[in-house]
């Protein structure tokens, strides 16, 4: 057999100019990559950051220029309430909310709109949300509550959409919210600390959200036949967890 023998001189392989094999290239090590960028970030940091700046813009710039409108429908039997309290519902809209409002004889609603000197842009819905409450039978004090303050809502259900019932049992339904001589709507009222409106089987409810929500349950408990005695006291008792967790 031949003998083979391999000399330094048969095996020549062709480096690069850094000492590289062609073909090879060297491996970057992470931990250097880290500590440039690194680096990096600590000089970025030293460096003087500057700040946006957004100066505030008027409300008239926010709504684009433009002039937006709502219209309240006022159902016939509240268009002498109306009336007689006009100048305590004109007034916080003009004077407090910047904004313009008229009642439309004609179209029997009550118009309220934006001008150059509102500066709030949820002024408009606080206002027809105001309107809105005086119109469904609300006491002009109570629903000024929605201008004065946030997280306030109305909210509106029919008895029947609780439970489908006619005649008679629809009227008990109802006196059973209302209480002898309105004392169960009353409790209500105090212990949730809400306003119930009951306009024939509608019921409106005015308050915060977590606040209805518990007259809601109360009011469906009893068209539902629950005793009022017991709808009492859980509602107290609902209440009473609510006060201790805030």
């Amino acid at each position: 057999m031949e003998s083979i023998t391999n000399t330094a001189a048969d095996v020549t392989v062709s480096m690069d100019s850094e000492g590289n094999p062609d073909g090879f290239e060297k491996v970057k090590s992470k931990k250097s990559q880290k500590r440039k960028r690194d680096a990096g970030e600590v000089d970025m940091d030293t460096g003087a950051v500057k700040r946006p700046s957004f100066p505030p813009i008027s409300g008239d710039q926010l709504r684009g220029g433009t002039d937006e409108m709502r219209k309240v429908p006022v159902p016939a039997h509240r268009y002498t309430p109306l009336k007689e309290n006009w100048l305590k519902i004109f007034t916080p809209i003009v004077e407090n909310l910047q904004l313009q409002v008229r009642f439309n004889l004609k179209t029997r609603n009550v118009e309220i709109k934006t001008c150059k000197e509102t500066q709030d842009i949820s002024a408009l819905t606080k206002a027809a949300d105001f309107v809105k409450a005086f119109v469904l039978g609300f006491q002009v004090e109570d629903a000024l509550a929605l201008i004065r303050l946030d997280e306030l809502f109305l909210e509106s259900f029919d008895v029947t959409d609780v439970k489908p019932l006619k005649g008679d049992h629809l009227s008990r339904a109802i006196g059973r919210i209302a209480g002898k001589g309105g004392k169960t709507k009353f409790t209500i009222e105090n212990v949730t600390k809400t306003r119930i409106v009951l306009a024939d089987t509608k019921i409106h409810l005015l308050g915060s959200f977590q606040n209805i929500k518990m007259a809601r349950t109360a009011i469906c408990n009893l068209i539902l036949g629950s005793p009022p005695s017991k709808v009492y006291g859980n509602i107290r008792a609902v209440a009473s967890r609510a006060a201790e967790r805030f």
